[in-house]
């Protein structure tokens, strides 16, 4: 039997447990039924409680307190049990039918899945090596307040397409947070970002005249920062992303309830969702009208 799921990650602060949530209440409200894994074993706030929880297996506090190990340390131990105790996912997940969508929400620290093979070894259980054969696709999640400073817009793109390349799964790259810019980027403007190239650090070096080529202290790291080299590394890293030619955005309004729609339009196209679902009969739609009057 047919399982689908969704991966969201991204940097810590790209919203990703608050995606997490608009995907759940999108869903509800299209009478879809979903699954919700929490896998982030540091997270306590939820708007909706998790159906399956790491911290039930392993806690980051618990880590931390009794093997003294730091939160990056902490993290990388509770993924590595995890990995030893595969069993708590499968045997969660083993019963779900093809209807369900399975949203695994990840923490924020992209080593897990960019640096070190903890993720990708995780993805290859659900997807290929283990019994649950999940179609999965990461939704990868990038603030869209990077885009004021390209610098760190293009250092955010490369770590999404490193972790496309290293989880080798369908990717729907996401700009979050868009209520955040809308009025202070152009619509125009913001447009060139959803396809990365090089003609954006190229603008922002003519814009700014403190990146030039003059001689810098290398104390002064506001000058490092804004010098010929810093400059030659950003579009070393811009034109490494054009040659890839793998990473495109979408824009996500978690409070526009079409934008929501839109993002899980394009998840479902990456994992093939409908494709596998029974077509439902006209009277079946009729039922479900009834059921609606009633409840009403």
């Amino acid at each position: 039997m047919s399982k689908f799921g969704a991966l969201v990650m991204g940097p810590a602060g790209a919203g990703k447990t608050t995606f997490c949530n608009a995907l759940i209440q999108h869903l509800r409200l299209n009478k879809r039924s979903c699954f919700y894994v929490n896998l982030d074993p540091a997270a306590e706030d939820f708007s909706y409680e998790p159906d399956l929880d790491i911290k039930d297996l392993i806690s980051l506090e618990d880590v931390m307190e009794e093997l003294a190990l730091g939160p990056n340390g902490g993290l990388i131990y509770c993924f590595e049990h995890l990995l030893q105790n595969l069993d708590f996912l499968t045997s969660a997940l083993e019963p779900l039918s093809e209807e369900y969508l399975i949203i695994l929400d990840l923490p924020g620290q992209i080593e897990l899945y960019t640096h070190i093979p903890v993720v990708p070894t995780l993805v290859k259980h659900l997807t290929r090596f283990g019994s649950l054969n999940v179609s999965l696709c990461a939704a990868y999640l990038l603030e869209s307040t990077f885009v004021i400073d390209r610098a760190k817009f293009f250092a955010g793109t490369l770590s999404a397409m490193s972790a496309m390349i290293m989880l080798e799964i369908p990717h729907v790259n996401i700009l979050s947070k868009m209520d955040l810019v809308k009025g202070s980027v152009p619509k125009r403007q913001l447009k060139r970002f959803l396809d990365p190239d090089t003609s954006l650090l190229d603008d922002d070096s003519t814009a700014n005249p403190a990146r030039s080529s003059k001689a810098v202290d290398p104390a002064d790291t506001e000058s490092v920062m804004g010098g010929a080299s810093f400059s030659k590394l950003n579009k070393a890293v811009a034109h490494l992303i054009d040659d890839f030619s793998m990473v495109s955005f979408l824009q996500l309004d978690v409070q526009d309830e079409d934008s929501v729609g839109g993002v899980l339009s394009y998840i479902d196209d990456a994992i093939q969702y409908h494709e596998a679902q029974e077509p439902r009969e006209p009277n079946d739609e009729i039922a479900d009208y009834g059921d609606d009057e009633m409840m009403g």
